[in-house]
C-alpha cells in the first residue's frame, strides 16, 4: 500500500490505466531526471479531493504540474482557473 493507502491492485491497475495525464494529456515518466524538470512526473491525484473515497472512479493519475495546480481546489472550480484556460483543459477533456 503507498502512501495515499490506495491498494496495490488499483494502483497497479491504475498505473496501468493511466499513462497519460488524466487533465493535461502529457506522457507521463515515474521520477525525476537528473537535472531534469519535475512537472511532467506522475502523481497520484484524488478526482474529488477526499483521502477517503479510494475508488476506480476518484483515484487518477496526473502530471506534477495539474496536481500541484489543482491542489485542494475542487474540480468545478479548477477548470476555470488561468492554468487550465492556458492549458486547454476543460471539462470535455
Amino acid at each position: 500500500m503507498n502512501n495515499w493507502g490506495i491498494p496495490q491492485w488499483l494502483e497497479k491497475e491504475v498505473k496501468e490505466r493511466d499513462k497519460l495525464c488524466v487533465y493535461c494529456g502529457i506522457k507521463m515518466i515515474e521520477k525525476t531526471p537528473p537535472n531534469g524538470s519535475g512537472k511532467t512526473v506522475a502523481t497520484w491525484e484524488h478526482i474529488i479531493n477526499d483521502a477517503s473515497i479510494i475508488t476506480h472512479e476518484n483515484i487518477a493519475r496526473c502530471c506534477f504540474a495539474c496536481n500541484s495546480s489543482k491542489g485542494i481546489k475542487k474540480l468545478s472550480d479548477w477548470i476555470k482557473s488561468d492554468y487550465c484556460k492556458k492549458n486547454g483543459i476543460n471539462k470535455n477533456n
